[in-house]
């Protein structure tokens, strides 16, 4: 009996197509957070990876690769194959690092793929150790006055960092920046008193302000949110034409991923918003859910990093 040996190649080739051929996605998805866990941005992908996974049949694995203000988590997923298994969920801190560090390890519009911005952000909490005998943003604004008063942030040229910044001039004080690397490092540096003051999201800050933990001095945002309605804007209460939104929080993907995976994330990030308690989890806690399309997310961004650019110029931040 004559055997028919098929060429090495064409083995090779019908291997690709039976894999390509795989439906997407077909295992589990890795979820690169350049943050460490118990932060802002690891909070709400975590909320919002937990519906998608309903959806698509496959987990979302988080994984924390915090370091140098999510630069270090932000090259892997640079480096990374194309081929939708492996996603960046940041914060808006991606849009400002191209003006905050002298050199990165990739291109911020070359060697990623924006899929879309999954939450808006109404503003931040300033929050104060019980230590500090302030109530509001005034009798802060007078204690800072009379002593130094140090704030953390999750890394130089974060959101915290422009906001307390904002404060800082607006309110003709001084403030001492101590970065760390990440919200939750940063949050434990003003439970634990390291520092006096902190910027985190409403949906890190409640639980302590509920324990008394911490004291809600104001929110940053334009208006109050519906989580802390006894809580006044910043603006409102002491500081007029003072307000600092928080930015979006987005997912990024390798670059050269194709369009239909893509699409298909884009795609599940809004059927994971039709859910009432996901969409209520965000809403009430500042931020608002949201889902643009991959060409209007990118417009987005390029607008942004010429935005914050011009934002790090007026402060006199020196690019690192």
């Amino acid at each position: 009996m004559q055997k028919f040996v098929l060429p090495i190649a064409l083995l090779l080739g019908v291997s690709a197509t039976f894999a390509q051929a795989q439906p997407y996605p077909s295992r589990p998805i890795r979820v690169v957070v350049p943050f460490p866990a118990a932060g802002n941005v690891d909070t709400y992908i975590r909320q919002l990876a937990r519906q998608m996974e309903i959806s698509m049949g496959q987990p979302l694995v988080i994984d924390n690769r915090s370091g140098a203000n999510g630069i270090v988590g932000c090259d892997i997923v640079a480096k990374s194959a194309p081929d939708g298994y492996t996603i960046l969920a940041t914060s808006v801190a991606f849009a400002v690092n191209p003006s905050m560090y002298k050199s990165l390890p990739y291109n911020s519009e070359t060697d990623f793929t924006p899929i879309t911005n999954y939450a808006n952000g109404l503003g931040y909490i300033l929050v104060a150790h019980p230590s500090v005998q302030a109530n509001n943003i005034k009798e802060l604004i007078e204690i800072a006055r009379k002593q130094p008063l140090r704030y953390s942030s999750a890394g130089i040229g974060n959101g915290q960092h422009l906001a307390g910044e904002l404060l800082a001039q607006k309110a003709g004080i001084t403030l001492q920046h101590i970065p760390y690397k990440g919200g939750g490092p940063g949050l434990t540096a003003v439970l634990s008193s390291e520092v006096h003051l902190h910027f985190p999201g409403a949906s890190v800050a409640v639980p302590h302000l509920k324990s008394a933990k911490l004291r809600g001095i104001g929110f940053t945002g334009e208006k109050r949110i519906s989580s802390l309605p006894d809580l006044p804007t910043i603006g409102e209460s002491g500081l007029p034409g003072y307000s600092f939104d928080t930015g979006w929080h987005a997912m990024f993907a390798p670059p050269k991923t194709p369009a239909a995976i893509v699409n298909r994330l884009h795609a599940e990030v809004r059927k994971a918003f039709e859910s009432g308690p996901l969409r209520e989890a965000f809403s009430s806690t500042g931020y608002e859910p949201a889902a643009a399309a991959p060409a209007d997310f990118t417009k987005l961004f390029k607008a942004d990093l010429k935005r914050f650019a011009a934002i790090m110029k007026a402060a006199k931040i020196e690019a690192q």
